[in-house]
């Protein structure tokens, strides 16, 4: 198969022939995918293109590569929706007909720094709970998240209930329905810490969601930023008009 040279630049051409390849089933996940000596071959182009196309694979979260092995296709990502649902993480996953779990990692009581302070409408030094969480999907890390309530609304928050629906049990102990949230998403790449608790190599691509959520009477609730790994995971946007 020969690679048109015009147009746009070859790499991108020769990146979205193995999508497509991808999508369609022929390059199956966690199968090594062929070396850069065949895709030469197979489309008529130099190494440095190919290079480059795998390169950009790997960000994009198509492919993953393991040193001295070769290259090779990423497992089927979750999806997330982002739009307005009933549908929490648990369930979410449960549709695709994967396996999720949620882990606590810590619960303690803080001080509110300044942000957290002006985010909540409080005083500088008033308590705030911070839950630190990893939620699995088929026993594989996915989310690293932490999170900020304020002790003053939930004094009685515990592991064992933050190991469900945050949100639910907020509605269902504490009488706090969250009825808005506001998200920022950003492409990140993997420092240590995210590294270790994602079990990913630092650099790798991943999804930063920094979100404010508030009650029906616009009293903020929640502060959280929660990292996704950029292999495992994509973002689905629904539009009502």
């Amino acid at each position: 198969m020969e690679i048109s040279r015009e147009g746009n630049a070859l790499h991108l051409k020769v990146k979205e022939s193995i999508i497509q390849l991808i999508k369609s089933g022929e390059y199956k996940p966690n199968t090594q995918l062929p070396t850069e000596a065949e895709f030469c071959k197979k489309y008529n182009v130099s190494r440095t293109t190919v290079r480059t196309a795998l390169q950009q694979l790997a960000v994009e979260g198509y492919v993953y590569r393991k040193q001295g092995k070769g290259t090779f296709v990423s497992n089927n990502k979750v999806k997330q929706i982002l739009t307005t649902t009933v549908e929490q993480f648990s369930e979410q996953v449960a549709m695709q007909g994967k396996k999720p779990a949620i882990k606590v990692l810590s619960l303690e009581v803080i001080q509110a720094d300044p942000f957290l302070a002006e985010a909540f409408d409080i005083n500088e030094n008033d308590p705030v709970n911070k839950l630190v969480r990893i939620r699995y999907v088929n026993e594989e890390p996915l989310q690293y998240e932490i999170a900020f309530l304020p002790w003053n609304k939930t004094p009685g928050l515990n592991k064992e209930a933050c190991e469900t629906s945050l949100y639910k049990f907020l509605e269902s102990h504490f009488h706090l329905k969250v009825k808005k949230t506001v998200e920022h998403l950003d492409l990140i790449l993997a420092d240590q810490t995210i590294s270790n608790q994602l079990n990913i190599d630092v650099g790798s691509p991943c999804f930063s969601l920094e979100t404010h959520a508030y009650l029906e009477d616009g009293t903020a609730i929640e502060y959280s930023k929660t990292i996704y790994r950029g292999d495992l995971v994509n973002f689905v946007i629904e539009r009502n008009y």
